[in-house]
């Protein structure tokens, strides 16, 4: 329940057209909330979220670039990539389990399978990810062992079940970077629910410009050509998305340009942009032996528009629940687009 100073829509103007064409000459409103207690309440979700988003893209990235890495014959990177993955899915599940408050919680929640629940969904889909991505890191031990355990049947196949554990961990990267986006977007958070049609593939290629970006800081310049067009890609496509996910949001958009939200979000485009350009320029020979330190800087600032991004999305969100305006205006505008197409056909 909310109380307006007015029977206004909040339109800019502040006219709202009835049914009969005229304008009502009726000032904006101003929304408040009764007992001051927003519409929608505000998720009880710290830092801890907005870091398993980040590390859980980072980890699913990862997991594909180590597979390209491994198919092209890139040993250097497919293990700075495998060990990323690793390392970037253990600081999730940490995030995640904290903001749990139990580690018991996680294993209560794969006591069920529930192809509606976002939450169910993205549980198992970390359980089935997990142990791969641990396969395929833990199989880049196999050179550095004695040579009595290489000797064995375990230790001459570890090569070849480390592919496989990476391949089908690459798999299942889409899906780890993405199902985040559908879990924020399922929410009755104005910002994040507008978003549901583009935030999955904002989320994945935000994912891809980390993963790109941690390959050009750890593995070695002669073999990061694909790091630096998977992060190159990457930023690119995470502007684009940016910008045209905007238009479709309506005033939950709003929030993405206001205080610690805008400025996240202001710092990780130009991030996005100069690591981009940075990545470009470490490619170029004629860079001579500064190709190495501009390729690292240009995936630091990958791996740092990526941070970015997911903070700013999620204090966005947060921002919007707490103003009752990004929940009824959107309502009222729905409301406003039914009653002019009129009632639906007959059955």
């Amino acid at each position: 329940m909310t109380q307006t100073t007015s029977r206004g829509t909040g339109r800019p103007g502040g006219r709202r057209r009835r049914g009969r064409g005229e304008l009502s000459m009726v000032p904006d409103a101003t929304f408040t909330a009764y007992y001051g207690r927003p519409v929608v309440k505000q998720s009880p979700w710290t830092s801890d979220i907005p870091a398993y988003l980040f590390l859980g893209g980072l980890a699913g990235g990862s997991s594909i670039l180590g597979a390209g890495a491994d198919l092209s014959g890139r040993p250097v990177l497919r293990r700075s990539a495998r060990l990323t993955a690793l390392g970037a899915l253990t600081g999730s599940f940490y995030a995640l389990v904290h903001d749990l408050g139990r580690p018991t919680r996680f294993h209560h929640m794969l006591r069920v399978a529930k192809a509606t629940s976002p939450m169910s969904v993205g549980t198992w889909i970390l359980t089935a990810y997990g142990p791969m991505a641990g396969l395929a890191a833990v199989s880049e031990a196999a050179p550095h062992l004695p040579r009595r355990l290489r000797a064995t049947a375990l230790g001459r196949a570890m090569p070849g079940l480390g592919r496989g554990a990476g391949l089908a961990a690459a798999a299942l990267g889409p899906a780890v970077a993405s199902y985040t986006a559908v879990l924020l977007s399922d929410t009755a958070t104005p910002t994040w629910h507008a978003a549901h049609r583009d935030l999955p593939f904002l989320f994945v290629s935000s994912a891809a410009a980390a993963a790109g970006g941690a390959g050009l800081l750890l593995g070695p310049t002669v073999e990061a050509g694909p790091a630096r067009r998977l992060g190159i890609a990457g930023a690119a496509l995470d502007l684009l998305t940016s910008r045209t996910m905007e238009p479709a949001m309506g005033v939950a958009a709003e929030p993405l340009h206001q205080g610690r939200a805008g400025a996240l979000l202001k710092a990780a485009r130009a991030l996005n942009g100069a690591g981009a350009v940075l990545a470009g320029i470490g490619g170029v020979r004629a860079v001579g032996r500064s190709r190495r330190a501009v390729s690292a800087l240009g995936g630091g600032c990958l791996v740092a528009g990526s941070v970015c991004t997911r903070f700013g999305l999620f204090h966005a969100g947060q921002q919007s629940a707490r103003d009752p305006r990004y929940t009824v205006v959107p309502q009222r505008e729905r409301a406003d687009s039914r009653q002019r197409s009129g009632p639906g056909p007959a059955h």
